[in-house]
């Protein structure tokens, strides 16, 4: 679905503008395709951080780097407050790195986490956990770096890539880390100025009391059920509570036969390979996905999910025939199984979304003209 320019940014809050102070002459029409500038861009996840070079005369990323994010995954005992300079120092330092210490021209940051129109990075449960106070990421980011600095939400960045080819309204999921969403309808994403929208991972689908524990400290959330670190947690649980069929199982020998050897990409090859165990689990956490996209389309009509993210992608091809075959069982209102087939597809087969899409978001951003007078 392609954006008309007009309206692209009005119908994207999440996007943290240049702040006061940035030169003139980086917000006033520059023109990155003309002059040669490449854009510094950066994908903030739960687990990893990517930087890359993004040109925008030929829309494509390259000399991508990969690091672990500096997140409470790696320091779990730190305060929120820590974390989030740990995360910006993180951001900089790469930033810094990526250039060989040269100032870029401008950098985008696509963030996992909900981004008010202001700007404000409001909660980032995959990377520092329960919500602390409200981060002006972009404004703090373009005073330490020296050059605009756009931030928005990652999987708003990652829409910027599918607009361009989607020629209807979609729903773009991702299945990583945590679990998040965008619906496109009507060339706008739908979303408030407050950044309230595009969090289905949040959404309550286990109201148990024992139910899984969310990165945001929340119980039941689906992000908690069914991204990468709920199917984790789901299938360590299901190898204690059912030995014997662990030690059947495929997964055990990728695992030397012990539970707490299990990590993802174990258990996406093993769904692959068709082992039973593991793929029973991976299905009891897809009914929660499936139940929460049957109410995305009953509720807005929209016939289109695309699904990406690091776990989903591992597991490929038979993490969508699993999807699907959920949604059918449980019913799509309207739709028989070949209807319900054909609205799901697999994202792109790499992790480049937020990359590709943030450097075309700051491109435009930057191609755009300042009103007269206006700073």
């Amino acid at each position: 679905m392609a954006i008309p320019r007009s309206e692209r940014l009005a119908a994207l809050p999440e996007v943290g503008g240049f702040p006061a102070g940035v030169p003139d002459s980086a917000s006033r029409g520059a023109d990155p395709g003309g002059s040669g500038a490449v854009f510094t861009v950066l994908d903030v996840g739960g687990t990893t951080l990517r930087t890359g070079s993004y040109d925008p005369a030929a829309a494509v990323v390259s000399r991508v780097r990969r690091v672990p994010v500096e997140g409470m995954a790696r320091h779990p005992g730190d305060s929120v407050a820590a974390l989030q300079r740990r995360v910006m120092d993180q951001i900089v330092h790469e930033a810094a790195r990526h250039t060989a210490g040269t100032p870029p021209h401008a950098v985008g940051v696509a963030f996992a986490g909900p981004i008010s129109a202001g700007g404000l990075v409001l909660t980032a449960p995959t990377v520092w956990g329960r919500r602390g106070d409200p981060l002006p990421l972009g404004q703090l980011l373009t005073e330490r770096i020296g050059v605009p600095v756009v931030v928005v939400n990652d999987l708003t960045a990652a829409a910027w890539r599918y607009a361009a080819t989607e020629t209807e309204p979609f729903c773009l999921i991702t299945v990583s880390s945590g679990i998040g969403n965008k619906v496109f309808r009507g060339g706008e994403v739908l979303l408030d100025a407050d950044g309230h929208g595009g969090e289905l991972g949040h959404w309550v689908c286990d109201p148990s009391p024992g139910a899984p524990l969310c990165d945001c400290g929340a119980r039941g959330h689906l992000g908690a059920v069914a991204s990468g670190r709920g199917v984790l947690a789901a299938v360590r649980r299901a190898a204690d509570a059912d030995p014997a069929g662990f030690a059947r199982s495929l997964l055990a020998a990728r695992c030397g036969g012990r539970a707490p050897g299990i990590d993802n990409p174990a258990i996406a090859a093993a769904v692959r390979e068709g082992d039973a165990f593991t793929t029973q689990v991976l299905r009891g956490t897809l009914t929660h996905l499936a139940q929460a996209i049957g109410a995305v389309f009953t509720s807005v009509g929209v016939c289109r999910y695309i699904v990406m993210g690091g776990f989903a992608l591992a597991v490929g091809e038979r993490y969508r025939e699993l999807l699907v075959g959920e949604l059918v069982r449980l019913g799509c209102f309207g739709l028989d199984a070949g209807a319900v087939d054909a609205m799901v597809s697999l994202g792109e087969p790499d992790d480049d979304h937020g990359l590709i899409g943030v450097g075309r978001l700051l491109a435009d951003r930057m191609s755009r003209p300042t009103p007269a007078g206006a700073r």
